[in-house]
């Protein structure tokens, strides 16, 4: 099926279109742009433009992917209120990724000989979004243990044999994580520069979409994992046409 992607959870905007003929390969292709703000006037001509590019409707897509989080607030609303409007508006259902999973993915792909991945994304105010990836037998990052945000100095790299690299930008910030260590266990290699991005999200809904993790408009909803954003009303912007 093709398959649309969303990424407005850092300060990198971006989507991809998965677009699958029959008896060829899936063609990627993708917009990108590193701005710290103005995603929510970026966004949608990057997805007019990429169906413009494969010559496809909306209507015709099999399903809508987004960034469900952690990342940012207001990024994290922004591509679920866009992709229910999508998805309402074509009648397609939706798929939610984790954006540390797509960064994860960046560093395997970036590391072929890597069997495990720490993520530490900056969360700001002080803290990362953290979480451990295994290589699964279809080179896709399986995640460990729970995600979580806590400050540099709680992360911990697991007591897990393996060829181990970091990735995001929590190592950019946060230089003293990239001397962690375990019993055995360093970082091989760390990818500081990476954030997620909508292409690796494809990949990742397709894995959602075969486990059957598929969901309904209403149900797009953000990943924030900070206790405090429970004060927020969870009601996202009014979908679009």
């Amino acid at each position: 099926m093709h398959l649309l992607a969303l990424d407005t959870s850092t300060e990198a905007c971006s989507a991809a279109l998965g677009v699958c003929l029959p008896g060829q390969p899936e063609r990627v292709l993708t917009r990108s742009v590193e701005a710290p703000r103005g995603h929510a006037e970026l966004i949608l001509p990057m997805v007019d433009s990429l169906l413009a590019e494969a010559g496809l409707r909306l209507q015709e897509l099999g399903a809508i992917a987004f960034a469900r989080g952690p990342g940012s607030f207001t990024g994290l609303r922004l591509a679920a209120a866009v992709t229910q409007g999508l998805a309402f508006g074509a009648g397609l259902p939706v798929l939610a990724v984790s954006t540390l999973g797509a960064s994860a993915l960046q560093a395997l792909q970036r590391a072929p000989a890597a069997t495990h991945v720490l993520v530490c994304n900056d969360a700001r105010m002080g803290e990362v979004y953290t979480a451990a990836f295994a290589r699964g037998d279809d080179g896709l990052p399986v995640l460990m243990f729970p995600e979580s945000v806590r400050p540099p100095g709680e992360v911990v790299l697991p007591e897990v044999p393996g060829v181990w690299v970091g990735a995001g930008h929590g190592f950019r910030a946060y230089p003293q994580l990239c001397e962690l260590h375990a019993a055995g266990v360093t970082l091989n290699e760390i990818f500081a520069d990476v954030l997620p991005q909508a292409r690796e999200l494809l990949p990742l809904a397709r894995a959602e979409w075969a486990a059957g993790r598929i969901l309904k408009p209403a149900e797009a909803q953000p990943v924030y994992l900070r206790n405090e954003v429970a004060k927020v009303p969870q009601a996202l912007p009014g979908a679009l046409a």
